[in-house]
């Protein structure tokens, strides 16, 4: 049985839509379950203050997703008052959100989707199922818990679980080192949905459009601005290449507000702030290289993370300079990309500088990204999940 025609559940504690990663992860996935034969839902968080939509198709549309066999929507209220408090007192709020969410979503597939496959994102979700004796329930885990409870509940609902997908190597090291039997994990990394990268502009027709010039280098970072992605290390290196023009698209509001204050007085480096989905395409084709400058520290930086931006770069033939870390090196080969020393921006300019000043190589890491792309496409990625859902999964 591979999934085709089954019905499949995505559970995902994920605001929709959003300017988060998260979220357009959590789209492209569903999306390509459904044109890949599953009869897919997502299950996501009815949070507060989120923006409106009319339609699934106007979600989907936003997110880039193909026409034609698209998932079915499921909101699920949730306790949300996590944004009405400062961010050092989220910590309890996010919790009861988080279980709330979780449980109430498994009430809901119990009552109305007691046959279905289900690939939750939430540890306590799963856990809520096998504990009422579910089959056929699987974990996705983006990074292992530290705290002992939610280690604990891992544990738990991986004992009973049909099977667990790590998004990264480092994940499923860490989780086998929990306890996990090896035999049980699928490592699956993120990817790209190729429609969104189709007919791609030449660099000049997309500077031209973004107000960029043609005259000289421009270096591109797209994505979030949380801490651990090192976007401020990136912002210390435009200092010390004032020739080079600097494009940072992406970013919560408030993130794009503290790193401007940063980099008071640059006039070589550009924020653009959050930028639709399918605007993301056009920042790519108009650089001369892409920057993933991730911190050394957390864990999610250095081990689990499996950056969107890596995946789009492959689909553009982009080149990047990454930090030299396991989480980069668990999904660039050493002729994929420019590897430089985590946390230091002397390191990061210098290795631009070095990228930047060899055409030759750039062409070769942009040949060997657009190689290695068709394998990092969602479709491919929801094949040889289901394929392994079906295997695994009890008749």
């Amino acid at each position: 049985m591979t999934g085709a025609s089954q019905a499949l559940v995505l559970v995902a504690n994920a605001r929709m839509p959003s300017q988060r990663a998260q979220s357009l992860q959590v789209a492209q996935v569903a999306g390509a379950f459904a044109r890949a034969g599953a009869s897919t839902t997502l299950m996501h968080a009815l949070r507060r203050d989120t923006p409106a939509v009319t339609s699934k198709d106007e979600l989907w549309d936003f997110y880039g997703l193909p026409k034609g066999a698209r998932p079915c929507l499921q909101g699920i209220p949730n306790y949300d008052w996590i944004d009405s408090v400062p961010r050092k007192l989220q910590f309890l709020p996010a919790r009861l959100q988080e279980l709330s969410f979780a449980r109430k979503a498994a009430s809901w597939l119990t009552k109305t989707q007691p046959a279905a496959w289900v690939l939750s994102r939430e540890v306590e979700c799963a856990l809520e199922l096998v504990r009422k004796g579910r089959k056929n329930v699987f974990t996705e885990i983006h990074r292992v818990p530290g705290g002992k409870t939610r280690r604990r509940w891992l544990l738990e609902a991986s004992a009973k679980t049909a099977g667990t997908i790590a998004i990264s190597g480092g994940v499923r090291e860490d989780l086998i080192a929990l306890g996990l039997s090896p035999e049980s994990i699928l490592v699956e990394h993120d990817g790209f949905e190729p429609a969104r990268f189709a007919n791609l502009p030449s660099r000049e027709a997309a500077r031209e459009s973004l107000g960029l010039s043609n005259a000289g280098h421009v270096v591109i970072y797209t994505g979030g601005l949380l801490a651990w992605k090192g976007v401020d290390i990136l912002v210390q290196a435009a200092r010390q290449l004032p020739e080079v023009q600097f494009v940072i698209a992406g970013g919560m509001d408030q993130d794009v507000i503290l790193l401007k204050a940063q980099a008071q007085g640059l006039t070589n480096l550009r924020f653009d702030g959050f930028q639709p989905p399918e605007r993301v395409a056009l920042y790519l084709a108009a650089g001369d290289i892409g920057v993933v400058p991730n911190r050394s520290t957390p864990a999610i930086s250095a081990r689990y993370t499996s950056p969107l931006k890596v995946f789009e770069a492959k689909a553009c033939g982009l080149p990047l300079v990454v930090s030299d870390l396991f989480s980069m090196r668990d999904v660039l080969a050493q002729d994929e990309a420019e590897f430089v020393a985590a946390d230091d921006p002397g390191a990061l300019a210098q290795g631009i500088r070095a990228l930047l000043g060899d055409c030759a190589k750039r062409e070769r890491l942009a040949r060997r990204m657009t190689e290695e792309a068709p394998k990092s496409t969602w479709d491919a990625r929801a094949g040889r999940i289901l394929t392994w859902m079906g295997e695994r999964s009890a008749s």
